[in-house]
């Protein structure tokens, strides 16, 4: 049984999850759709497993970080990515996180061909890891960078986790177990549970004015992050679908929501935010510093 999800977008085109009816965190909330429930594939859009997570093979995962987005929020004379974030450009903080990662087998880069010197640089540094460094062309939109990313990973990977360049403070551990639920359901996306009221919108008249449609269930709305880790053939499978029909998608696992198959929402840190504008910088290193005090006290 499927139950209805709907993607909303605000002004930071974070994506959100309305889900009802399924099961919530820790069986706090289940439906009679789960109790007789006997494959792993039942339902669009479930959160945490329900199975014990699969273990992940060392080397097995491709790693694709997408580094071609313009940034034009920041305000900057560079792409967001680039910008420096407490010595480091903000691309290469996850880059050292994900790379270092056992189960990652290699990396894959999609960014404009101007910058891949930052990338082979990091990489003579060794922040990939000793991972194998190739890179792929960004497309005109995000869904066509990743299937350009795609198209470069090794085939024979069993997942493909995708990040995006601007998130540079993802936890390793948060990582570590979206991949688990990914192998043990076949998608799943790092998220926190929405925190502020989200009201549906709809224009008035010709004169931009917008105005309330309806409230929506707090309860239900998560806000996606990244990594969003999928199996390879499923997502090839998704955008054979998504291709066909003409579909626009603005993340990863709605592609995978389009032909039916369940996606897990593995919850994050709220600390993994998204770098989009100056004063989101100013919190990263906040968050940086409290981190490195942590660690030395």
């Amino acid at each position: 049984m499927h139950t209805s999800s709907s993607l909303f977008q605000c002004r930071s085109r974070t994506p959100f999850v309305s889900f009802q009816g399924s099961r919530v965190v820790q069986g706090k909330k289940k439906t009679s759709s789960w109790k007789n429930s006997s494959t792993r594939r039942t339902h669009p859009l479930v959160v945490s497993a329900s199975i014990k997570p699969e273990k992940v093979a060392s080397g097995s995962v491709s790693f694709v970080l997408l580094a071609g987005g313009v940034g034009k929020r920041m305000g900057a004379n560079m792409p967001k990515q680039y910008i420096p974030l407490r010595g480091q450009e903000i691309a290469l903080w996850s880059l050292d996180i994900i790379s270092a990662l056992d189960e990652v087998g290699e990396v894959v880069v999609v960014c404009d061909p101007s910058y891949e010197d930052v990338f082979t640089g990091a990489q003579d540094k060794g922040l990939c890891h000793g991972k194998p460094l190739t890179f792929a062309a960004p497309g005109a939109e995000r869904m066509d960078s990743v299937e350009n990313g795609l198209s470069a990973c090794d085939e024979s990977k069993t997942l493909v986790c995708i990040h995006d360049s601007a998130r540079p403070l993802v936890r390793p551990d948060d990582v570590r177990k979206c991949m688990q639920d990914a192998k043990t359901h076949g998608a799943a996306v790092l998220g926190v549970k929405c925190k502020a009221t989200v009201k549906q919108a709809q224009p008035v008249g010709d004169d931009s004015l917008v105005m309330v449609a309806q409230t929506l269930d707090r309860s239900t709305l998560w806000e996606m992050h990244t990594p969003q880790i999928i199996e390879p053939q499923l997502l090839k499978r998704g955008y054979a679908h998504v291709r066909e029909v003409g579909a626009e998608v603005t993340d990863d696992v709605s592609i995978v929501e389009a032909i039916g198959e369940p996606v897990i929402i593995t919850e994050d840190s709220y600390e993994n935010l998204k770098v989009t504008t100056p004063e989101d910088l100013v919190a990263a290193e906040g968050i940086l510093d409290s981190r490195a005090a942590t660690v030395t006290a």
